[in-house]
């Protein structure tokens, strides 16, 4: 989702002072001094109460029940923090008591797991489950997705404004997998303490680590650890999961079953969205040309609009993979008949302008396809979800100023998480924190700090540029050749698109025997497949078939 940012909340203290009269002497106080030493007393305690808060392990439990494809299922939700800790920290070592020194910074990740009643932990797997961003919570998956309760939203339009329906979800993968819910660090009711915080937690690595530290440590309090494992990433969580996978081997000693991506990004040279600032290479403009496609065709921009959708997808990758990619090759030597018979396959492909295709060079980024599609008529398309569509701001702009798509529907997801998190999973309201009163914050403002280094396993140093995790995850596949990868991905996602993932598995440094254990899907739905009802039921269906078929029960169990 798209980013927000928002300014953080400073409590104020109340200050009581001490009077000393005389020498050495401490004399008694009036009366006054003794109803201000009251609410100083109280403001210490609370100050007090809320550092533990966020430095020590909160949980909340209730109980609830979801119907899944008509089967019934009771669960027992946990809504709570673990505190999770930089590279390098030993739990041997006892707090500094020096109070000089900096206090250590630390990440309280707010999570909510939901546990199947009477089953056997090594019968029931568990899916660990994140949004990206990087800076985002995880409430999109959480109530868009596969958590017991969702949130009604329009298909492809803006969602009316509160009240908004939250009902039973039939599609939670309760139905064939405990679910944990992980928000990032400085997002959801979690948050970040001591020096460099931020610096801390908000980069690749930093952020990777996190999250296989709260898995570690979350498998070994809830007594998960011979369970079936599985990670959700949707987006930059896809990025993390291929850390992450690699990391619970090497570092936990922990072996996944499954690593399931949505909507993916592994190489950020594949970037549409900033692909002109990397001259020299075309790859983003051959691999986003089959979703801008899918995105002309759905607004009915195509010239002699095809009826097969996916038929007509095949022949404009192969399209991309051979002369479109051979005319980008060319540079500024392509001839002039090369260059204007390229531009009007562009136009059959896209719907835009011949002319507008030739002074993009053959190359349009993404914001410019987004303006452009629907330019004529004053309305930009969406990023996440090019089905959507809304009002442009400035029609004189190069890019939109807005995702339309963000803008139909992060509302009802905000209200109607609030309106849970309070009334059923009962957290956000505790008494120590302030006036009772918890922000849930639902993006972090880590992108505008985020440090994008990352060290490749089997390296010595980070490299500063584009990140690229297709090392890690085919680190991940080669410790664990039993190791199975499913990638799921919406024809209408100009924010990761599709054919870009496609790619990057192909291109997954492993061997031929191993890229079997990849399996592919494709949903006539967005970045945020399951925004769209019936894509939604079809990736529950392809996710619990995927999990259910890779682990055996135990025998007798």
């Amino acid at each position: 989702m798209k980013q927000s940012y928002r300014a953080g909340v400073k409590l104020a203290s109340l200050l009581a002072s001490v009077s000393l009269l005389g020498a050495g002497m401490l004399v008694a106080q009036p009366a006054a001094w003794a109803e201000d030493a009251k609410p100083a007393a109280e403001t210490a305690k609370a100050k007090d109460g809320a550092a533990d808060f966020f430095t020590k392990p909160q949980s909340v439990t209730s109980t609830g029940s979801v119907t899944v494809h008509g089967a019934h299922i009771d669960y027992q939700a946990v809504s709570g923090t673990l505190i999770v800790h930089p590279k390098g920290w030993d739990d041997a070592v006892l707090p500094d008591e020096d109070k000089d020194k900096k206090t250590p910074a630390a990440a309280s990740i707010f999570y909510v797991a939901y546990f199947k009643k009477g089953v056997r932990p090594e019968n029931r797997p568990i899916t660990f489950i994140y949004n990206g961003g990087p800076g985002s919570s995880t409430v999109w998956l959480h109530m868009g997705a596969f958590g017991p309760k969702k949130v009604v939203t329009a298909d492809d339009a803006h969602t009316p404004a509160a009240p908004y329906a939250i009902v039973n979800n039939n599609d939670s993968l309760l139905d064939v997998s405990d679910l944990v819910f992980i928000d990032a660090p400085g997002t959801g009711y979690g948050r970040l303490t001591g020096t460099d915080k931020e610096k801390t937690f908000f980069g690749t690595d930093a952020d990777a680590r996190a999250f296989t530290d709260f898995i570690a440590q979350f498998l070994s309090r809830y007594g998960r650890y011979n369970s079936p494992k599985y990670l959700f990433g949707e987006s930059y969580g896809t990025t993390r999961s291929a850390i992450v996978a690699n990391q619970l081997a090497d570092d936990k000693g922990i072996d996944l079953n499954g690593v399931i991506l949505l909507s993916q990004i592994l190489n950020y040279d594949n970037d549409i969205d900033a692909a002109q600032m990397n001259p020299s290479v075309d790859q983003p403009y051959v691999l986003a040309l089959p979703s801008y496609a899918a995105t002309a065709w759905y607004h009915k921009r195509i010239p002699n609009q095809p009826n097969d959708l996916k038929g007509f997808l095949q022949e404009v990758e192969h399209f991309a993979l051979t002369d479109y990619t051979a005319a980008l090759q060319d540079g500024n030597s392509i001839t002039p008949e090369k260059r204007d018979a390229i531009a009007q396959k562009l136009h059959d492909y896209t719907g835009l302008p011949v002319d507008y295709i030739k002074k993009a060079d053959l190359r349009v980024n993404g914001g410019e396809f987004e303006k452009t599609l629907l330019g004529d008529k004053g309305v930009d398309t969406g990023r996440l979800d090019s089905r959507f569509s809304g009002p442009t701001m400035d029609q004189l702009s190069q890019y939109p100023f807005y995702d339309p798509q963000s803008s139909a529907m992060s509302s009802a997801y905000i209200a109607a998480f609030n309106d849970y998190a309070r009334n059923t999973l009962h957290y956000g309201n505790s008494s120590v924190v302030g006036d009772g009163y918890q922000e849930y914050k639902f993006f972090s403002d880590a992108i505008t700090k985020w440090d994008f280094s990352h060290a490749q396993p089997n390296t010595d140093f980070p490299i500063h540029g584009a990140v690229n995790v297709l090392p890690d995850l085919a680190s991940a596949m080669k410790h664990n050749t039993s190791l199975k990868v499913m990638l799921n991905q919406g024809y209408y996602d100009l924010g990761t698109p599709y054919f870009e993932g496609i790619y990057e598995m192909r291109h997954l440094p492993i061997s031929h025997d191993l890229s079997k254990n990849i399996q592919i899907v494709q949903y006539e739905s967005g970045h945020m497949v399951y925004a769209h009802q019936d894509s939604l039921a079809q990736l529950h269906d392809n996710v619990a078939k995927f999990i259910t078929g890779t682990y055996s029960p135990l025998a007798g169990k």
